[in-house]
């Protein structure tokens, strides 16, 4: 009981880093999932992918009832992204057979996810304009969105970790929306493809059920909350400490992959 209670705040604090930040969740979840709960980089990356969904559904619902979606020019980015899903969904089969693999690949992502937010953190730090900006239109080339959605279906269809690193900077800096905007249309594609993805892990029986559905309740409710903070809350503060303690996590996962290689 009381090992469900711990995951249910797990997913609960996931969630609404997600919603508010625009990223999946996983890189809260899958530190949890792999040392707290001690699963296996492959049995981890499963289950952790099915909660990250319902950290992104909730998250995607909240942010359409805020009106930060745009719904057809979102189209190629959500079909380039469900094919690579697949595709690198079918390698991940292979991939769990080598752990370290995993837990290499996954710390050294994590650990351009703390450069990246400890980077933003001090460049928004002095000013804010840019995350209350009001450009909502989705902007750049066919090739553009494709491209973008290609490479955000890597990482949940190889790893079980969400795309936010690559969709959010994309959609804010190469399709020329704002910070809010780019949040939103992040957690949307990423909700097509954690969808993909753990459908995919469940028949390769990489995910572990009873532990996933207390992680699941919560990230749905925490998504929820992160969103509605996101139109209040100024998140740079947010990037940097958790870019902080996101290096850490992805040091413990490179050697963790060293240990076992060893």
């Amino acid at each position: 009981m009381f090992e469900a209670f711990l995951l249910f705040a797990g997913g609960l604090f996931a969630g609404m880093l997600g919603g508010l930040l625009g990223i999946g969740g996983g890189i809260v979840l899958m530190p949890l999932l792999r040392f707290g709960v001690g699963l296996s980089p492959a049995h981890a990356a499963g289950t952790c992918i099915l909660a990250v969904f319902f950290t992104t559904l909730g998250g995607s619902y909240r942010h359409y009832r805020l009106g930060h979606i745009q719904d057809g020019a979102m189209i190629p980015i959500v079909i380039a992204g469900a094919i690579a899903t697949i595709l690198f969904s079918l390698l991940f089969q292979r991939l769990a057979t080598r752990e370290h693999w995993l837990d290499l690949g996954i710390g050294i992502v994590f650990a351009l996810v703390a450069l990246r937010m400890i980077a933003e953190g001090i460049h928004r730090f002095p000013r804010q304009s840019r995350d209350e900006s009001t450009h909502h239109e989705i902007k750049g080339t066919l090739f553009q969105k494709v491209t973008i959605g290609g490479l955000a279906g890597l990482l949940p269809g190889l790893l079980g970790i969400g795309t936010g690193v690559i969709l959010v900077p994309a959609f804010n800096l190469l399709l020329d929306v704002s910070i809010k905007v780019a949040v939103a249309c992040s957690l949307v594609c990423f909700c097509f493809n954690a969808f993909i993805s753990s459908a995919f892990k469940f028949a390769q029986g990489f995910i572990v059920v009873d532990v996933a559905l207390p992680i699941c309740l919560g990230t749905l409710i925490g998504a929820n909350l992160g969103a509605i903070l996101n139109k209040r809350f100024a998140s740079n503060v947010v990037r940097l400490l958790f870019g902080l303690m996101f290096a850490f996590i992805s040091l413990k996962f490179i050697l963790s992959s060293l240990r076992v290689s060893a």
